[in-house]
């Protein structure tokens, strides 16, 4: 990870409000001019034209936002295909089976619908580095147009982009009716998932129940999808569903609630995806990698089970990135982002479903019994709008964080952070007795609100 602080790109791409900053048409003409310079530096050293796959969300800005990068790219030489409105995990495997140059998503994910975002993949289907999405930016800065003698790149479609998506999922499980029998009830945020998620457990011989699969372009994660739990809660008392799955808007998170109607946090379903994959013996260095985000009972569970947990940074690319390095195989966040390095190169929201839903038949034991493996620490999380983000250590109450968690010990933490996406400084803490840090976060809630808060 680089110490030279990055302008536009955050912890999942460029995000932000729609014609404003980065994210003006002008400004992500220059963009897609950029990537091609950064990622493709001579576009016709190879024996083939170079390709680029765009995908996208349902938000109505992405229209302009795809013309506009698929413009600057085509200007440098580069073919684009566009495989529409798809989740940004099929954009990862589309870019590796394609052999393209780069994938493109446009999408804000969990952020209401006035926002939008562009994320790269590289070749492999990865994310980039923060070192790439350095010099991406430095040549965004230093921009000075597209060559009159430049060759120009031709723009086409994917006619099957979805239907490969969804026989890509389907080929990482052996057996094609692996949910026959079983109630699904499926919220898909109005989001990419739309015409997947809901294809992919049918196939696999679900019963679906789908809800929120009517995107207007508007309401893209409005009142549903993973980021209001209570939301898949009441679909699956309304249907008497035998599980819940709820999506985000890109599709690349997901959440599962139980037949009880009781949603799995992330760290709920890593632990029963680890403590399973360490019984099969295909649980890579026997670790699973987390973040500081995630609770201590996540430690306490794997440990139990004779495996160990690493943390990285927040961020489901830092999460890869430790996982790359040490070859581990399982990975995820908090929030719902889950990386099964063996079906995908990124956080999938339903190949992650898939995959835990194999767990429980497998052990034919429904969620609320499997969720038994792990018993979580109490946690208090607060977020703050703020108007700026000075260093943490600056604030007027870094002298109280420090005093607050001294005073937990080894039996407790605070994490003060900023959101990477988000004009947001999110509060964690930690402990063993719910009131003491119930009133911690709202004392320091309160103090920051005070001296930063919008």
């Amino acid at each position: 990870m680089t110490d030279t602080k990055r302008q536009f790109f955050g912890t999942d791409g460029i995000r932000g409000r729609v014609n404003q900053g980065p994210l003006t048409p002008g400004n992500v003409v220059r963009l897609g001019r950029a990537a091609a310079k950064v990622l493709i530096p001579d576009p016709g050293a190879g024996r083939t034209w170079p390709t680029v796959v765009i995908g996208k969300d349902t938000r109505q800005s992405g229209d302009m936002l795809e013309s506009a990068i698929a413009s600057g790219l085509t200007s440098c030489g580069v073919d684009v295909r566009l495989a529409g409105v798809i989740p940004t995990p099929a954009v990862a495997m589309l870019t590796r089976e394609t052999g393209a140059s780069f994938g493109v998503v446009i999408s804000a994910s969990h952020n209401p619908f006035g926002d939008n975002g562009i994320k790269f993949f590289g070749p492999d289907g990865f994310k980039l580095d923060d070192e790439v999405e350095l010099a991406i930016e430095r040549c965004l800065e230093e921009d000075s147009g597209a060559s009159p003698d430049s060759p120009i790149g031709r723009i086409s479609t994917i006619e099957d982009a979805t239907e490969r998506y969804v026989d890509f999922v389907r080929s990482g499980v052996e057996d094609g009716e692996l949910l026959r029998g079983l109630h699904i009830a499926l919220d898909a945020a109005n989001g990419a998932a739309s015409k997947t998620s809901e294809a992919i457990l049918q196939a696999l011989g679900a019963k679906v129940s789908t809800f929120h699969n009517r995107p207007s372009g508007i309401n893209i994660n409005e009142e549903c999808g993973c980021t209001h739990a209570k939301i898949i809660e009441q679909l699956v008392h309304e249907t008497g569903a035998d599980v819940g799955v709820s999506h985000d808007g890109d599709a690349d998170r997901v959440l599962l609630c139980d037949e009880a109607g009781s949603v799995l946090d992330g760290d709920e379903i890593m632990a029963i995806a680890a403590i399973a994959g360490l019984e099969s013996g295909t649980l890579a260095g026997d670790t699973l990698v987390a973040t500081v985000m995630s609770n201590a009972g996540l430690d306490v569970a794997v440990e139990r089970a004779g495996g160990k947990v690493a943390r990285a940074g927040v961020g489901d690319r830092y999460v890869l990135e430790l996982m790359k390095e040490h070859g581990y195989s399982l990975g995820g966040e908090q929030s719902g982002h889950f990386i099964f390095l063996d079906h995908n190169t990124t956080g999938d929201g339903i190949v992650s479903a898939v995959q835990l839903l194999r767990i429980m038949r497998e052990k034919g034991q429904p969620l609320s019994e499997l969720r038994k493996v792990m018993t979580k620490f109490p946690q208090a999380q607060r977020n703050i709008r703020v108007s700026s983000k000075p260093e943490i250590s600056s604030l007027a109450a870094a002298s109280r964080i420090r005093e607050i968690e001294e005073g937990h010990g080894s039996a407790g933490r605070v994490l003060i952070r900023y959101s990477g996406t988000e004009p947001l400084l999110r509060i964690l803490v930690e402990g063993s007795d719910k009131d003491q840090i119930e009133e911690q976060a709202d004392e320091l809630a309160e103090a920051i609100r005070t001296e930063i808060g919008e």
